[in-house]
């Protein structure tokens, strides 16, 4: 025993003993410190292409691009927004909250925001092999679990998928409370225990998905922190307190996934996000869910035909999903009776099917069989089964150490290469429903993606083409009707594009956007009552629309209904006030009203939002004017003529003013001649108002033959055009002429 001792205690130059587990801390500390250096470095490599990929046209637009709180940044109202919104089905306010913050650095450059996901992705990666090195002191065996999670192909999509940030901001703030329960269990120190239920609460308000976490802190407890004690007390076989304190220590993060899943519940109902009963019907779902965890098994051994979307199929043979039952049962088997033996295989095979069982399809959210993104965090169990196994199993092989390098390198690099080349899947619309219809088959969804991904870029034929595919799979399929009406109205073909939403409507009455589109094409054949109809009940349908407010406005407005008109286009304000349309058209409202002080706040925030609109300038013209400060109309109308010099609304405010308004310090004759003479090119010397324009300037230029020439063939031409009230206005300015009396505009 002497001989022994001496062997494992060295004595250092100051005499005093150390073990060598003491001194192979410092080297293991530098092997992790240089392998998480190592692992950033290659999965920013392996990402970083994404830089260069675009928002695709599923989730993103309803995240990001078309989101007016996401688009608007880090604002309070838009933070208040992030905490209280039901948008898209879910709650997931830190979620959001990262996506305005990414608006607000990068604005519409798509790069930045795929940056922000593979810098999160990374973090969580080191923080996988930091808590496994914590819990095991095992380095290479944690690298290579953390490497594969970095890695693997299947991940591609929580990370270059924008709209899947929630995937791996949950993530980050899993492994933070995992870190945080650690510290906890080792020291017992409660500060550690409320960091790691704030943590957990924090990945709630990412994602729910993680509402499994509190099992999955049971299981750690078992393996590898090894508190679980299962001892008997006076020989009854009931466990010991042990038992029941571990279990209470996870009952507040119990408390709050029950809380937490309830809220999600409600709000995914009432956004219509969960499958109805008996669409999709219970015996379906288990089956799908059974054969779904055997696809997630293969496709982490061979990653190969991933999609963005699997269809859902309800008519799976009974003999797959036996099999599938059967591989699911033995391997639960093998795992439960080697629980002595081997922890690692109870609690990373237990860990992969509880993490799942949220999004495994019992209660089916979205159309899809299952998802690349839901095995992001799950996978992380099968992996360390797999790789504890595998480090246990080889300990007497020879050469061990070089046979497991040399096959790790080998499997690390293909998983590098797979998720390298599925990057390049992810940068487009085009490219990812295309990929989608090369890995899978029957995939009506896609066929309906990929159509509007091709309107997108003015493919319009092969969008049509799209369309039918997808209609030939689901005849009564709302979205394939939908995307054809809007390729056929592209095309021009308005009578079957038209027909296409009613049939869509017919299929999904409450579909949102489809009155919309019917009510748009309804108000450009002039049937205005029917298209207020149609917007009417779109506003029901989504009461933040604010497109649908503001095109509803502009109808109504045509109707002459003031009132009901500015109305709409508040609603429309309130619901995105970075439009710059609605505040416009309010305007326009107000200052027929009378009422041009509200017009000019309207105008100069539609300014603001738009600065290049020379419509809005023009009005704010008028509106000044309408206020009296006729030298601020002056200044508008000329900063439009100096962006724009033959834009003939401004020419003729601005040569109607200098020829006829009562303030001689105002008109300036030949200004208006100039002005005048210019906008008479521009309308063709077809619009009688011009020819009364330009007479009228000829008349403050002392030039009266010339007016009177110009009104007369101003009141020729009006007669010829029916117009009476212009020929007998102008008939009446003919007679101020001839007396060498200029005109003035006394209602200016």
């Amino acid at each position: 025993m002497q001989d022994v001792e001496y062997k494992i205690d060295l004595k250092p130059r100051n005499g005093h003993k150390r073990s060598r587990a003491r001194i192979a801390i410092p080297s293991q500390k530098r092997a992790v410190a240089l392998t998480c250096a190592l692992l950033a470095l290659v999965t920013f490599a392996v990402y970083w292409r994404v830089e260069h990929n675009e928002f695709i046209n599923y989730d993103d637009n309803l995240y990001i691009t078309e989101n007016a709180p996401v688009v608007g940044g880090l604002t309070w109202p838009d933070v208040k927004w992030a905490f209280t919104t039901g948008h898209t089905g879910y709650p997931h306010p830190l979620t959001w909250l990262t996506h305005q913050l990414d608006y607000q650095l990068y604005g519409n450059w798509a790069g930045g925001h795929h940056l922000t996901s593979v810098a999160i992705h990374v973090a969580n990666t080191l923080l996988l092999l930091l808590f496994l090195w914590r819990t095991t002191r095992r380095v290479w065996p944690s690298a290579f679990v953390a490497a594969v999670f970095a890695l693997h192909p299947l991940h591609v999509e929580s990370v270059a998928w924008i709209a899947e940030r929630k995937d791996v901001l949950c993530g980050l703030f899993f492994f933070l409370t995992l870190h945080a329960y650690v510290s906890y269990a080792k020291e017992r120190s409660p500060r550690y225990y409320v960091l790691a239920l704030l943590f957990f609460v924090a990945g709630l308000f990412s994602k729910a998905m993680i509402v499994t976490l509190p099992f999955v802190l049971f299981l750690i407890d078992y393996w590898p922190l090894g508190r679980f004690e299962c001892g008997t007390s006076k020989g009854n076989g009931a466990p010991s307190s042990t038992v029941f304190q571990l279990i209470g220590e996870k009952l507040p993060f119990l408390l709050l996934a029950i809380v937490w899943s309830v809220i999600t519940l409600i709000v995914a109902k009432q956004a219509g996000a969960l499958a109805r009963i008996e669409n999709v019907g219970p015996t379906t779902r288990i089956a799908n869910a059974v054969v779904s965890y055997a696809i997630y098994i293969w496709k982490t051994l061979w990653p190969q035909n991933l999609a963005l979307f699997y269809p859902y199929s309800r008519h799976l043979p009974w003999l797959t999903v036996l099999g599938s039952a059967a591989l699911l049962v033995v391997i639960s088997v093998i795992c439960i009776k080697r629980r002595g033996s081997s922890p690692f295989l109870l609690v990373g095979w237990f860990w992969f099917l509880g993490m799942l069982i949220p999004v495994i399809g019992v209660l089916q959210a979205g159309a899809q069989a299952r998802a690349d993104r839901f095995t992001y965090l799950p996978q992380i169990g099968l992996i360390l089964a797999l790789t504890w196994a595998i480090s246990d199993l080889s300990e007497s092989w020879p050469r061990r150490r070089a046979l497991l390098a040399g096959t790790a390198a080998i499997a690390l690099s293909l998983l590098a290469w797979r998720a390298w080349d599925q990057t390049t899947v992810w940068h487009d619309s085009e490219s990812v429903w295309r990929n989608a219809l090369a890995a899978t088959t029957v995939n009506y969804t896609a066929h309906v993606q990929l159509c509007d991904a091709l309107l997108g870029k003015g493919r319009i034929e092969e969008a049509i083409a799209q369309a039918e595919m997808a209609l030939r799979i689901q005849p009564n399929g709302a979205e394939g009707h939908s995307n054809l009406a809007i390729a056929l109205s592209k095309k021009g073909d308005m009578e079957n594009a038209l027909l296409h939403w009613q049939r869509a409507l017919e299929t999904q009455p409450n579909r949102p956007k489809l009155h919309y589109n019917i009510a748009t094409i309804l108000a450009e054949k002039g049937r205005l009552d029917e298209a207020i109809s149609h917007y009417e009940q779109e506003v029901q349908i989504q009461p933040q629309f604010a497109e649908a407010h503001n095109n509803l406005g502009t109808a109504l407005l045509h109707k002459g209904r003031l009132d009901d008109a500015l109305l709409h286009f508040e609603k429309a304000i309130a619901a995105n006030s970075r439009l710059a349309k609605p505040h416009y058209n309010a305007a326009i409202v107000l200052v027929e009203k009378g009422r041009p002080l509200e017009a000019v706040d309207h105008l100069q925030k539609a300014l603001q939002l738009n600065p290049g609109d020379a419509e809005a300038r023009i009005e704010l013209g008028v509106a000044w004017s309408q206020t009296g400060r006729m030298d601020l109309a002056i200044n508008e109308w000329e900063k439009t003529l100096e962006s724009e010099p033959d834009n003939l609304n401004a020419a003729y405010d601005l040569a109607w003013v200098s020829a006829t308004f009562p303030d001689d310090a105002v008109r300036d004759g030949e200004k208006a001649v100039r002005l005048a003479e210019h906008a008479l090119q521009l309308s063709g010397e077809k619009d009688p108002r011009i020819y009364r324009l330009l007479a009228a300037a000829y008349a403050e230029n002392h030039q009266f033959d010339k007016a009177i020439e110009t009104a007369q063939r101003g009141s020729e031409l009006a007669m010829k055009q029916g117009n009476y009230a212009a020929a007998n206005a102008l008939e009446s300015n003919i007679d101020l002429y001839r007396r060498n009396i200029p005109l003035r505009d006394t209602s200016e």
